[in-house]
């Protein structure tokens, strides 16, 4: 039985480098949509909301038939503050400046799509800085990893030097929730790689 084709609707290099990480073979098809948040809309409403819209569009131009595409969005969210991705460095020490030393929540979505049947998952992560001096955020700022980040940091990164803590899904702040992806995954019959498979790949490395 051939298994079915599975489109990831997003451009970025840490979604693809964790859906390599669980044996998941895919295709790219980034998505440009517009995600500004609806009035009143929470940052797991927003999240949810982007993930399957990114996932529908993908999939409304894709040619080959039974392909399944995954969408996934996040949005890091402190007190009623939705953080988005950084339009310039005033911007990026705005968030910097909020996120320092308190807790902040990490929302991500992913949603897979295929014909007319569609399906979500939701991670929600709490993450805990230390406090950022103004000239941390701006040496930060200049090493362009905060660009095109939501909340203008990567915890993959060197962004990592300011967290004390998380409570929730490492993966899922880096942008793709491995726990929900795998349960979304199996859902629609893509395989994942055995452990055992998994494990002996990596002792060969």
């Amino acid at each position: 039985m051939t298994e079915p084709i599975l489109i990831l609707a997003s451009a970025s290099p840490r979604r693809a480098q964790l859906l390599e990480q669980i044996g998941v073979t895919f295709a790219q098809a980034p998505q440009e949509i517009d995600e500004t948040p609806a009035a009143g809309e929470s940052a797991e409403a927003l999240a949810e909301r982007l993930a399957l819209k990114k996932a529908r569009a993908a999939y409304a131009v894709q040619e080959q038939s039974g392909c399944i595409v995954l969408g996934s969005d996040t949005v890091v969210v402190a007190g009623d503050a939705i953080l988005g991705k950084p339009e310039h460095a005033d911007d990026a020490l705005r968030m910097l400046t909020l996120l320092s030393n308190r807790r902040h929540r990490v929302c991500t979505a992913v949603s897979l799509v295929s014909g007319n049947r569609s399906a979500s998952r939701l991670s929600v992560t709490g993450v805990s800085f230390r406090e950022i001096k103004l000239k941390e955020a701006q040496a930060y700022w200049e090493t362009g990893e905060p660009h095109g980040k939501a909340g203008a940091y990567a915890i993959q990164g060197l962004g990592a030097v300011f967290i004390e803590q998380i409570s929730g899904s490492y993966s899922g702040v880096m942008g793709l929730p491995l726990y929900e992806t795998a349960q979304l995954l199996a859902e629609f019959g893509i395989p994942i790689l055995p452990p055992s498979t998994a494990s002996q790949r990596a002792c060969t490395r």
